[in-house]
């Protein structure tokens, strides 16, 4: 098939690039022209593992392509799929103005029939707006259109493997000619795809990101009452685990939850009742318990060190999970900016999101930035882990214990083993361990 997508972020970068492994033709219709050369050229201006290849791949196999014009991706295919970003207002509403965008945009251009997917994460009754735009702006009010929604279930990190082997497709329809198109897409997926009504399709997505981020904070609750009660919250979250219903995953205790989904998607979910006339107060304490997080481990850094003023301590993880250079809402930020007020001076080291956080946290008196993790370390007071890159889980931690003035370590993200690291001559400090 031929598949227009439209946004070259994250999101359309990923659909766009897996489409066309799949053997489909994509164009991808990004705004920015310097972004659409960087992409032209085979690279891509975010990290994710294989995106990069993938690009390259399916360039040169003439099955992917980008421009700036909306118009030539409207003449390329009937199958539309919209993926712009829908970033966070003050109150938690999602904004999407970029989303009406396309919609009214497409309405000017189209000659022919189009199905307008939103792949975008958008508010429950999206879709009525994007049909009632559509209509409105439509020259030839006698040209037929669907609006469908498909919502990714994409994690930074492991997206291309989510794109192709999913748990499940969830399609929106609301005409038997759109579902047939779907029906044609995904066809050879080995996972079962859920047709809904556009309405249920919008929900599912909120309601999933957000009950993943009701399992972290539970866990992270859990992982407060460990330490007092001297029990161990990994034990703890296995023992859960093993209980079918309630399932392993998304049950690690640390610094809390990041990045651009699971922080928006709750406070939007919120927002989204309150306009329905309901009170979602269980998500407000999942978003609360969140927020402390960063708080509280910072003071267990207090208790540890007492004054953190003039000391020097290393930082290992800026991204808000491993494998990205997103550090969207990561926890690490307002922990390093409590640090910062404390007077501590830090030296930050993270295998990919170092640039990003460059942009918020410059070099300077109290900032610098390491080479490698071993760099990092060397005279430092304590070492702080905020993400669990694999790279830090097979640290030479005998070489780290030599490089540092005082072997202790506060680790946010549990990434090793209590016993283990002590009987080295650390100090550990883990959460709820």
């Amino acid at each position: 098939m031929k598949i227009t997508v439209v946004g070259g972020g994250y999101v359309g970068l990923t659909t766009g690039a897996c489409f066309a492994h799949l053997g489909h033709e994509v164009m991808v219709v990004e705004k920015v022209p310097q972004k659409v050369e960087l992409l032209k050229s085979g690279r891509s201006p975010i990290y994710e593992p294989g995106l990069e290849e993938l690009l390259q791949e399916n360039i040169r196999e003439k099955r992917l392509s980008f421009t700036t014009s909306l118009e030539e991706g409207l003449e390329f295919s009937q199958v539309i799929f919209i993926c712009v970003g829908t970033p966070q207002r003050v109150d938690g509403s999602a904004d999407l103005s970029q989303v009406e965008e396309v919609a009214r945009q497409t309405a000017r251009l189209m000659t022919s029939y189009k199905l307008l997917v939103e792949k975008s994460t958008v508010p429950i009754n999206t879709h009525k707006l994007v049909k009632k735009t559509v209509q409105r702006y439509l020259r030839d009010k006698s040209i037929p259109y669907d609006v469908a929604s498909n919502p990714e279930f994409l994690r930074e990190g492991s997206a291309i493997e989510d794109f192709l082997k999913p748990d499940r497709i969830v399609v929106g329809v609301e005409t038997e000619r759109a579902k047939e198109i779907f029906q044609e897409l995904y066809k050879d997926f080995d996972c079962p795809v859920i047709y809904t009504d556009p309405a249920t399709a919008e929900l599912i997505k909120h309601a999933s990101n957000s009950f993943l981020a009701m399992k972290i904070s539970y866990i992270n609750m859990l992982a407060d009452l460990c330490e007092r009660a001297g029990a161990d919250v990994k034990l703890v979250a296995d023992g859960m685990g093993y209980d079918r219903r309630i399932g392993r995953a998304f049950l690690n205790a640390g610094v809390g939850y990041g990045g651009s989904c699971f922080p928006k998607d709750v406070k939007a979910f919120i927002r989204m009742a309150q306009d329905y006339g309901l009170d979602f107060g269980l998500l407000k304490e999942v978003e609360r318990i969140n927020q402390e997080r960063p708080l509280r481990f910072v003071e267990k850094v207090k208790s540890v060190l007492w004054s953190l003023k003039d000391k020097k301590l290393a930082v290992w993880g800026l991204s808000f999970k491993p494998n990205t250079d997103d550090i969207r809402e990561a926890p690490s930020i307002r922990i390093v900016d409590l640090l910062l007020k404390e007077g501590a001076s830090l030296v930050l080291y993270d295998p990919k999101a170092m640039e990003n956080f460059r942009l918020l946290f410059p070099e300077g008196r109290q900032v610098r930035y390491a080479p490698d993790m071993y760099s990092a370390v060397e005279g430092a007071c304590a070492l702080l882990l905020l993400t669990e890159w694999e790279e830090f889980q097979r640290a030479d931690l005998r070489r780290v214990r030599s490089l540092m003035e005082l072997p202790i370590i506060v680790d946010g993200r549990n990434v090793f083993e209590p016993s283990q690291v002590r009987a080295l001559g650390f100090e550990y400090y883990s959460v709820g361990r």
